[in-house]
């Protein structure tokens, strides 16, 4: 009895330690305690290229039109129902080569219910292979179409009416179920390209075909380079070196001009959209297309990015129909998304936008202009699906950095939260809406996909992953909130503390930022997404700290807005905050603090120990921005508006006048042929250290471009490690 009473005392002793150390740092809200320290440490190649180091996660498709799960196992073609016990192979691995003819065909996609497309290398020549596409009748176990494209072809959009649409080069073409080719636009000359991303993958743009819904007929991009000025890179793979020009609109400069076309493969003929809202200089993006193929919606913002209008055209003659829409703001207006209309209805849409309520919510539309709010949240949500009736969203009100499931009544408004467990959850809707599957992860489950009813009726589990890092010593996470620097926000943060932390000790620190839009680093995942070079950082003796700030996703429109015309800020000032918060800690060693960052990160960094130089004593900056009118238009005036209407702000934020405050050791990395950051940025930046008699130092990757990637990368983590353990 006094044995059990003496345990329990001990157990409640536990307890309360483990909340006053917890506590002990400053907005701690979750942590992950060190793993065993027998474990092994990681390796730069296992940081870099240890795939398998990852949880393991449960990847399937669901069927269109059925709620059955498609997988793809031992050759063979499976549709499982967990939730009804059913899991039927529908496509032996016999019949699938019998009627391919190929004994290497594997499921790629399907087109509709029906029909499933399958992919496999075949033998033309003794020295030639063509990958082939067949499109098979799963039902009646027939080949409907088998087809192989040219080795230049890219983008292709696989059409369940038979005609396939891809680019070659500039040009857009489309072949039909036997693989006979056709031209669609063909361009006229270097400066003119067909059916590709335009805007520089900017407002959501991934592709520049969008098939009708019934496949008779494809809107594409026609993108005119030609008053766009030009960047050379450098190539040394050839005896003598070459440059190859790319065309780069930097703010201030002339941009491209952007069409977009409508095909009928019955006639034919190619029509215009009449998108001349704003003259030459404008974006077009969110390209939809109505249900029954008769218009498309388009958004159509001006080059300022502060007006934007959705608007209706006549996919038969290309004419401006009405304009559905509008959006105004004095900072930026950033359509992201395309529509989604209701099911069953053609004239009802759903339409996202942080414009209206200071959130990224859910507004129901009609095509006469009647506007709606759906979602009655302070919070960033994201569409996943509808039926009709309801409308699925993902949605941050539970937290920023948790991700949940919930529906709306179309009509009465109601919701309901589908997910409870804590964590970031990856939903992915039946296409009849009655079951999802939920992937999800937290700080200390490495994750768990479950099979799920919409009713909430059943729950089937299809995976818990095993830890993955189970052999490694695997760091102390912790998951706290810092202020804002104007008060008005938490920033979440991780910090990741040293293998064997011994709070006695004093430790050097390293702070990775990113901090640009878009982003979001602090997430509670597995490990709250700590990198794993962040983990080798900290098996080598660091404490690594990552922030996010004002200006990144995910808290809402003024809080992403706050860097507008001054990009580097707002950012720094709330990095500021999380730095004076760890140096406020005992074991924080506050003369050895460092800061490393790639591109927005890079300027992020570069900014930091030139505006904070008595704080950071070692930085090293990848890919950066350096001064944001040397950067593109389309990204670079959104954020900081054109030169001419903000020269203050340029000023402000160009590091170029900052190299002079330059203190500690610097080191600066970049692909020689980075396209997006162009070398501009950081050998100005270079040339003016020289000019300054300012010493630092530089490391470019001859053949890589903005991202180091493969076995490059690992020699560029390892310079990377390098360069702090010899400074810091």
């Amino acid at each position: 009895m006094m044995k059990n009473t003496l345990k329990r005392m001990l157990a409640v002793m536990a307890a309360v330690l483990a909340v006053l150390q917890l506590n002990a740092q400053p907005g701690v809200f979750l942590s992950r305690p060190q793993t065993s320290p027998h474990g092994r440490t990681l390796t730069m190649e296992e940081t870099i290229l240890g795939h398998d180091l990852f949880p393991e996660s449960y990847r399937t498709v669901w069927r269109p039109g059925t709620h059955g799960l498609t997988s793809f196992e031992d050759g063979a073609l499976r549709v499982k129902n967990a939730l009804e016990g059913t899991d039927t192979e529908i496509l032996p691995a016999e019949k699938i080569e019998t009627v391919t003819g190929n004994d290497g065909a594997v499921f790629s996609r399907w087109l509709n219910r029906d029909l499933a497309v399958f992919t496999g290398i075949a033998a033309e020549a003794a020295s030639v292979q063509s990958e082939y596409y067949y499109i098979v009748d799963v039902e009646s176990g027939t080949l409907k179409a088998k087809f192989s494209l040219a080795p230049e072809a890219r983008n292709l959009v696989l059409n369940p009416a038979g005609w396939h649409v891809y680019t070659k080069g500039k040009s857009l073409y489309f072949c039909d179920n036997f693989g006979n080719e056709y031209p669609l636009a063909v361009s006229e000359n270097g400066d003119i390209t067909y059916g590709q991303y335009v805007s520089r993958n900017e407002f959501g743009i991934a592709g520049g075909i969008f098939l009708s819904p019934s496949g008779k007929k494809t809107a594409f991009y026609r993108k005119d380079d030609s008053a766009v000025g030009t960047f050379p890179l450098l190539d040394i793979n050839s005896r003598t070196g070459t440059l190859v020009s790319i065309k780069y609109p930097m703010a201030g400069m002339a941009s491209e001009n952007v069409r977009l076309g409508v095909y009928d493969f019955a006639s034919g003929k190619t029509v215009y959209l009449s998108c001349d809202d704003f003259g030459h200089d404008q974006y077009l993006a969110g390209v939809t297309w109505t249900p029954d193929d008769s218009h498309i919606l388009v958004h159509v913002l001006d080059r300022s990015q502060k007006h934007m209008r959705l608007n209706l055209y006549d996919a038969a003659d290309g004419a401006f129909v009405r304009t559905v829409l509008t959006e105004d703001n004095d900072r930026f207006v950033e359509p992201q998304d395309q529509v989604w209309f209701v099911k069953g209805r053609t004239d009802e849409f759903i339409y996202r936008t942080d414009n209206r309520d200071g959130y990224r919510n859910l507004y129901l539309c009609t095509l006469d202009g009647k506007v709606r709010r759906l979602t009655e949240t302070d919070a960033d949500v994201a569409y996943t699906a509808n039926d009709g009736r309801k409308v699925y969203y993902t949605s941050a009100e539970v937290s920023p950095v948790e991700n949940h499931f919930f529906s709306v009544d179309i009509r009465s408004g109601k919701t309901e939260r589908l997910t409870s467990a804590e964590g970031w959850h990856n939903i992915d809707v039946s296409p009849d809406c009655r079951y999802f599957t939920d992937n999800y992860s937290s700080l200390t489950v490495p994750g768990i996909a479950d099979l799920c009813s919409i009713s909430g009726g059943k729950k089937v589990n299809l995976l818990t992953a095993a830890d993955p890092l189970a052999d490694f010593i695997c760091p102390e996470i912790v998951l706290g909130k810092v202020r804002s620097a104007d008060g008005a926000y938490d920033n979440y943060y991780r910090l990741v503390k040293p293998a064997d932390f011994d709070p006695e000790k004093k430790y050097p620190v390293i702070v990775y930022v990113y901090g640009g839009p878009h982003s979001q680093l602090v997430q509670n995942t597995w490990l709250g997404a700590t990198a794993r070079w962040e983990m080798y950082m900290a098996q080598r003796g660091y404490l690594v700290y990552v922030q996010d700030n004002r200006g990144t996703l995910n808290r809402g429109a003024d809080f992403e807005k706050a860097i507008y015309g001054q990009c580097g800020q707002a950012e720094m000032a709330d990095q500021m905050e999380g730095v004076r918060m760890l140096m406020s800690l005992d074991y924080v060693d506050k003369d050895r603090i460092g800061v490393h960052g790639w591109s927005y990160g890079g300027f992020m960094t570069i900014s930091l120990v030139t505006n904070y130089p008595d704080v950071f004593k070692v930085a090293v900056a990848g890919g950066p921005v350096i001064d944001w009118k040397w950067y593109e238009v389309m990204y670079g005036e959104r954020y900081m508006g054109h030169p001419d209407a903000n020269p203050e702000g340029y000023a402000k934020t160009s590091l170029i006048a900052k190299a002079g405050n330059l203190k500690g050791k610097l080191l600066i990395c970049q692909g020689a042929v980075d396209d997006v950051v162009v070398w501009q940025h950081s050998l100005s930046f270079v040339r003016e250290c020289v000019r300054q008699n300012v010493q630092v130092d530089y490391f470019p990757y001859p053949c890589a471009r903005h991202n180091v990637l493969g076995r490059d990368r690992i020699h560029l983590m390892d310079k990377v490690t390098m360069y702090f353990d010899d400074w810091l």
